[in-house]
C-alpha cells in the first residue's frame, strides 16, 4: 500500500506538476529494468552481459531524455526526481506484490493496497491542498468524467490486472510491458496536451526501449528460443 499505491502516486503527481508528461512517460519506461535490478539484488542474481548492457542502455536513455530532452543540463529539476522515486517504489513493490501473490489472492491483495493507500493518500491530500475538496464541486464535467474512468478502469482494473499478472508470470517478466507506458506518454503527450515532441525524446525512447529488452532478459530468452528451434530441426 505504501510502496504502489501512497509514494507512487505522491510522487506522480508531484513529479507532473513540474515536469512535462513526456519526459515523465520516458522516465516511468524505467520501471521494468529497475525491477530486474532490484530482483537480482534482493534473490541475490548476478547479471549476464547482454542484460548488463541492457541496464547501461537503459541509464542512458533516461540520462539523455532528462538532460538533452528538456533542453539541458541546466534544466533538470525536482520534478524528474520524483518521477525517478515514483517508478522506484513502484518496482520495489513489484517484488513484494510477486512474494505476496504465493499465499494471497492478487485480486484480494488490490483491493487491501487500495483501500489502505487511498486513505493515506486522502490525508496527504487535505494536507497539501486545504481548498481540495471545494474545488471540486465547481469542475467541470469533462474533468469528473476523466476522473471516474480513470479511478475504474485505469486504477482499479488496471492494477487489479497488473498484480494477477504479476503472481503468474513473476515481477520481472511482466513488467516488460511498462515499456509500453513511454510510447503512449509520448502520443497521449503529443495528441492531448500539445506538447512538444523533440528529437530527444526519441533518442531517449529508443535507449530504454532497447535496455529494457535487453536488460529484462527478452532478447535472451529469443536467442535461447532460436537456438531451440534449430536443434530439434
Amino acid at each position: 500500500a505504501l510502496l504502489s499505491v501512497v509514494f507512487h502516486h505522491y510522487f506522480l503527481a508531484e513529479g507532473l506538476t513540474k515536469t512535462s508528461a513526456s519526459n515523465a512517460g520516458l522516465i516511468l519506461g524505467m520501471g521494468p529494468i529497475l525491477t530486474v535490478i532490484l530482483t537480482m539484488i534482493f534473490f541475490r542474481k548476478k547479471p549476464t552481459l547482454i542484460r548488463l548492457f541492457g541496464f547501461i542502455c537503459g541509464a542512458m536513455g533516461v540520462s539523455f531524455t532528462v538532460m538533452a530532452g528538456s533542453g539541458g543540463l541546466h534544466s533538470i529539476n525536482l520534478g524528474d526526481v520524483d518521477i525517478l522515486l515514483s517508478i522506484l517504489s513502484q518496482a520495489l513493490s513489484f517484488i513484494l506484490i510477486n512474494k505476496a501473490s504465493k499465499t494471497m489472492d492478487p485480486r484480494l491483495l488490490t483491493g487491501y493496497m487500495m483501500l489502505i493507500g487511498s486513505f493515506i493518500l486522502f490525508a496527504i491530500s487535505l494536507w497539501k491542498e486545504p481548498e481540495g475538496l471545494s474545488s471540486l464541486a465547481t469542475a467541470p464535467s469533462s474533468i469528473w468524467g476523466a476522473f471516474i474512468f480513470s479511478a475504474i478502469f485505469a486504477t482499479a482494473l488496471g492494477h487489479m490486472s497488473y498484480n494477477y499478472a504479476i503472481g503468474k508470470v513473476g515481477a520481472a517478466e511482466s513488467s516488460i510491458f511498462l515499456n509500453l507506458n513511454t510510447l503512449f506518454s509520448l502520443l497521449g503527450a503529443a495528441f492531448f496536451l500539445n506538447e512538444a515532441i523533440v528529437p530527444a525524446h526519441f533518442i531517449g525512447l529508443i535507449f530504454i526501449v532497447s535496455g529494457v529488452l535487453l536488460g529484462s532478459g527478452a532478447i535472451e530468452i529469443w536467442i535461447l528460443q532460436r537456438k531451440n528451434k534449430r536443434i530439434s530441426a
